[in-house]
């Protein structure tokens, strides 16, 4: 089995507080963004570097803020719908923001209040899609 990384994160872990909620909001937004959950198992499931499970009686759900990569505009304004129709709660709707030249992006809290973003940079050229790591 190969999977894929990146430079910087190993990998995210967020715990949820409502497992099959979250589970339903990760689906759908990472959809609209050409990911889907690549495994799973009873209370967890990952897909690329971001790995969730269901907190428990000895954890605590997660509160952080993760930006999503999208290829464009229109795929930025596709996460948000998807995001609120499936249990998100707008945090920033669609648009351009003042962090630098072209930056649009859009943001919600996901069911946990997570604050979840999708951005575009503008165009771009990349070296390559993903790094695949094999097992050796």
């Amino acid at each position: 089995m190969s999977w894929h990384i990146g430079r910087l994160i190993d990998h995210v872990h967020l715990r949820a507080a409502n497992f099959a909620l979250t589970k339903r909001f990760y689906s759908a937004v990472l959809g609209v963004l050409g990911l889907k959950i690549e495994q799973s198992g009873k209370g967890w499931f990952q897909v690329d570097e971001l790995f969730v499970d269901a907190a428990d009686a000895r954890t605590v759900p997660t509160h952080v803020h993760l930006a999503f990569q999208a290829r464009d505009r229109a795929m930025v304004d596709a996460f948000y719908k998807a995001a609120l129709a499936s249990g998100g709660t707008d945090n920033g709707p669609p648009g351009e923001r003042d962090y630098h030249p072209g930056y649009y992006a859009a943001f919600v809290l996901d069911p946990d209040g997570n604050n979840i973003e999708a951005v575009y940079h503008g165009p771009s050229i990349r070296s390559a899609p993903s790094v695949t790591i094999d097992p050796a």
